[in-house]
């Protein structure tokens, strides 16, 4: 049991017997550093209902606990903040019960729970994966592992953009300039390779419109009239059609591009169930347009054209259906989100990872299908994010500006090289563990400082600045991890019995914060936010360097001391093992 569910019913019979007044919710916060004691009952929300002095109220409560309630050991009241010391019994009780729980902190989903699935990526199959994509894969993976671990089945799924003008810009580009390049002629990954004729086909676009521009069109007609790009709008009919040889070209190059992504996503460290493919589902929910008129959600303007109107909802007025019967975005994923369910039939929600410039389209999305009556509408998310920028500026895909997703990659590989070897700490490492060693601390770099940031928030991203061995970063806490396996290993003694000490002050701090685990991964499922669970760690990893910094651990002359001090070093390193694998980090044994 949590301390807040030992000490509630406490708190609720004591309101009752002093004051003669029933409560049936309390608020708690951790203790400020500068009050004694270990968690704090907010007093001001019981002045509704109990008139008198704050202190006097804390102080009748604090005495029935310690009178009643073997955990608590004493209080002091300060203000409205009833402060609450726990004995140390009730922490080495609590520290000698998870001690060897391997799964301490995760709940495993019942058989008959509703699942979550969790779609990101989503990429086009224009262009490699980028910098958007790593924060976008990232933050989807961890929500979804995050979710996972607090009680719910997952699915992980994808949209994968694989249709529409800009699919055949490419497709065009490499028919114009490719000479028959593959990427096992080029020696280019295919994501690459295609993602270069994109960029090709911008700059041809871009010379055909100044010259005709010279010729006296305006920049808008020259736009509409470059010839590359009434070619490109007659491949996307063609491929409408079903004409072969475009067909057979689009497979190809999209297979390319598929290949390219797996390897990426491998190194990324991420992984999905199911995939959805646009040229699949572009066409679902045209029957539910259907659906909706009948019911009179839907209306069919004189044109042909069909909409809701949200307006009375505070939103605006949204087409479903062009006047040429042709779906728009809108419909398609009123569509492939029915489609899921009916593919995954215990799915009961869904979280969407998109940058926040879509937020607008996911109100009307979760708005539409709860008017068409699906119960599970209530349960969709939209994981809104800011997006990434780096020191140098914004990215833009078609000018090739934008910092591919596998060179981010090995560049964070390097630096962690080049710190690593810096630090001088390699000894007797082979080359083979060195690399792994670089890669561990590399891509944990950027996970950790691409997670540590508060989903909804514009980010920045410093390379140099996120592999930094000190301070709030990925490797500063792999360090930790790597400095407790150290002392594990030195440990040449039987460590597997239960003792009974008393808690050094900075023992206590470190099980108080061990023990805010499991509910940190309910908080971070709840709120869709690594970030709680990232920040989380470095609070418990601040604290472990304390604890280090003042107490001797194998140092120490009393043998249970000792061995409570090497279990309890342990805990810290199994529980930051944890916490980094909800978010796709690994921990190295050594640094």
């Amino acid at each position: 049991m949590t301390l807040q569910q030992i000490l509630t019913p406490a708190i609720i019979e004591a309101v009752q017997k002093q004051f003669d007044i029933t409560i049936d919710k309390i608020e708690f916060q951790a203790t400020r550093k500068d009050f004694e004691g270990d968690i704090t009952m907010v007093i001001f929300p019981l002045l509704k209902v109990i008139k008198g002095n704050p202190v006097d109220i804390g102080t009748k409560i604090g005495t029935h606990l310690v009178e009643n309630l073997a955990e608590v050991e004493k209080f002091n009241v300060v203000a409205g903040f009833l402060n609450i010391v726990i004995s140390d019994a009730y922490y080495l009780t609590f520290f000698n019960e998870i001690k060897d729980d391997n799964s301490f902190g995760f709940v495993a989903a019942s058989a008959n729970s509703k699942a979550v699935m969790v779609e990101y990526s989503s990429p086009n199959t224009n262009k490699p994966l980028h910098l958007g994509h790593v924060r976008n894969n990232l933050l989807g993976y961890s929500v979804a592992e995050i979710i996972k671990a607090s009680g719910k089945k997952v699915y992980k799924t994808q949209i994968i953009n694989d249709r529409g003008i800009h699919i055949c810009k490419s497709m065009l580009a490499w028919q114009k300039y490719g000479n028959g390049q593959t990427p096992e002629t080029s020696g280019l990954k295919g994501d690459k390779l295609v993602g270069n004729f994109y960029v090709a086909f911008d700059k041809e676009y871009k010379v055909q419109i100044n010259e005709l521009m010279v010729q006296g069109k305006t920049e808008e007609e020259a736009k509409k009239q470059a010839p590359i790009i009434l070619e490109a709008q007659q491949m996307l009919l063609d491929w409408e059609a079903g004409k072969p040889e475009v067909i057979e070209l689009w497979k190809t190059m999209n297979q390319w591009v598929y290949d390219g992504f797996a390897q990426t996503y491998k190194s990324l460290g991420v992984d999905f169930d199911s995939y959805y493919y646009e040229s699949n589902t572009y066409l679902l929910g045209k029957e539910v347009v259907q659906f909706g008129l009948e019911k009179g959600i839907f209306e069919k303007d004189p044109d042909g054209s069909v909409w809701i109107d949200l307006t009375p909802d505070g939103l605006d007025r949204k087409i479903v259906l062009r006047s040429d019967g042709t779906a728009v975005y809108m419909t398609q994923d009123i569509g492939t989100a029915i489609q899921r369910v009916k593919d995954f039939t215990d799915v009961g929600g869904m979280v969407y990872t998109v940058g926040n410039e879509q937020d607008y389209h996911f109100k009307v999305l979760f708005l539409i299908l709860k008017k068409l009556g699906f119960d599970w509408a209530d349960s969709l998310y939209h994981l809104s994010y800011g997006m990434v920028e780096l020191p140098s500026g914004k990215m833009k895909s078609r000018e090739g500006t934008v910092v591919d997703a596998d060179d981010l990659m090995e560049e964070m590989t390097t630096t962690a090289k080049s710190i690593s070897e810096e630090l001088g700490k390699l000894a007797g490492y082979s080359e083979e563990e060195k690399a792994k060693l670089y890669r561990t601390i590399g891509l944990g770099a950027l996970k950790y400082y691409m997670l540590k940031v508060d989903p909804k928030k514009q980010m920045m991203f410093n390379p140099e600045e996120s592999v930094d061995f000190a301070g709030n970063t990925g490797p500063f806490i792999q360090y930790t991890y790597a400095r407790i396996q150290s002392i594990l290993r030195k440990a040449e003694f039987d460590t597997t019995q239960s003792v009974s000490v008393e808690l050094h002050p900075k023992e206590k701090e470190l099980l108080k914060q061990i023990a805010l685990f499991p509910e940190t991964i309910q908080d971070a499922a709840r709120n869709h936010s690594p970030a709680l669970l990232a920040n989380y760690t470095y609070e418990l990893v601040k604290e472990f360097n304390s604890f280090y910094q003042n107490v001797s651990i194998l140092g120490e002359e009393n043998q249970d001391k000792k061995v409570f001090r090497v279990q309890l070093s342990k805990k810290v390193a199994d529980t930051i093992k944890s916490a980094f694998q909800l978010l796709g980090i690994e921990v190295p044994e050594r640094m």
